[in-house]
């Protein structure tokens, strides 16, 4: 009971945020300079009273804002974000349609992320002030400094136009037509239609744009794992631990390494948040159909329904990933779980 009354605040919690979000994200939206109207008709069009009049009546930007709140508030009850007036869709079609390869991109990179930072964390922190934790030292420092759109850069140029070891930008090869839409991630997809080759040459399409956008993240939780590890070996119950005849990788993974990756969740989650948001830069260096893309589109056109569209999801995915890790808090700990 406990746990389902946690569980129910949370939710409870959430749609108030969603609710404060939106409202928020509806005045800042307004408050972007810029005219639709001048970003989507052509000149000639622009020159028609009768067209621009037809066009804002359209798109309901002819009401007052209060009356354009209200109706952008009833909408949202009914899970209707409107249209997009560039696309002239359903702004949830084009969410539904970008988000997966997104999401696809963003849990390859988060596991990458997570993986050689967890463990490069861990080599650093037990062979402490040796050349081998200065050189993890140094990969973190790089991965969370260098900017993600040269190293993209740098990545296509030797691993695809040089060595030619893996695909250029894209989803899938000139060879493959895109699996049949089931989860709307090419590898999924592609295993479900039973088609390994066409499974095997989406994912190497994901790991260069996956390594340029999970070496930020790596090296935060790198540095993260390290401190965390190192404060946590130097507390009374390890050292008792240490007293007892426990040693090596046995005390760091049963006794400390639980401890140490309570702060580092905290870090993978706004990590994998910040993936979903979509990177606008790798994404249109790689060709890559995501919300990043979809995003910096809506914006050039002044696109109000889709921008606000992708603010909410964006919002939407850190509440959601924030409790997931409050929740990963008391399985990992049980001292949370008991508070």
């Amino acid at each position: 009971m406990g746990e389902l009354k946690f569980i129910g605040k949370r939710v409870v919690y959430l749609a108030v945020m969603l609710f404060g979000v939106a409202t928020l994200v509806f005045i800042l939206t307004k408050m972007i300079p810029g005219d639709p109207v001048v970003a989507n008709l052509s000149q000639r069009a622009l020159n028609d009273p009768e067209i621009v009049s037809a066009y804002r009546i359209k798109h309901g930007l002819d009401q007052p804002l209060i009356v354009q709140y209200f109706y952008y508030i009833r909408d949202l009850l009914h899970f209707d974000l409107g249209t997009s007036i560039r696309t002239n869709r359903p702004v949830l079609d084009d969410l539904a349609r970008c988000y997966p390869a997104t999401l696809e991109l963003a849990l390859f990179s988060i596991v990458i992320a997570s993986l050689f930072g967890i463990l490069f964390g861990i080599i650093s922190a037990i062979r402490r002030n040796s050349i081998l934790d200065q050189i993890v030292r140094a990969i973190s420092v790089t991965g969370v400094s260098i900017p993600a759109f040269w190293f993209a850069l740098l990545m296509l140029y030797f691993f695809y136009y040089k060595m030619k070891i893996f695909p250029g930008p894209g989803r899938l090869s000139n060879s493959f037509s895109a699996p049949a839409t089931v989860t709307g991630m090419y590898v999924i997809d592609s295993l479900i239609e039973g088609d390994t080759a066409k499974a095997l040459d989406a994912v190497r399409h994901l790991i260069l744009p996956s390594i340029v956008l999970a070496a930020f993240t790596m090296g935060l939780i790198t540095r993260t794992t390290r401190s965390n590890l190192l404060d946590t070996l130097s507390t009374d119950y390890i050292r008792t631990a240490k007293a007892k005849g426990l040693s090596g990788m046995a005390l760091i993974i049963h006794h400390a390494l639980g401890n140490a990756l309570i702060p580092v969740m905290t870090v993978i989650g706004l990590g994998l948040g910040n993936l979903l948001g979509g990177m606008v830069l790798v994404e249109t260096i790689f060709k890559w159909p995501g919300v990043g893309q979809f995003a910096y589109e809506s914006v050039m056109a002044a696109d109000y329904p889709a921008i606000i569209g992708v603010a909410l999801l964006i919002a939407l995915n850190y509440m959601i990933i924030n409790t997931v890790v409050d929740i990963l808090y008391g399985i990992i700990d049980p001292r949370v779980r008991c508070n």
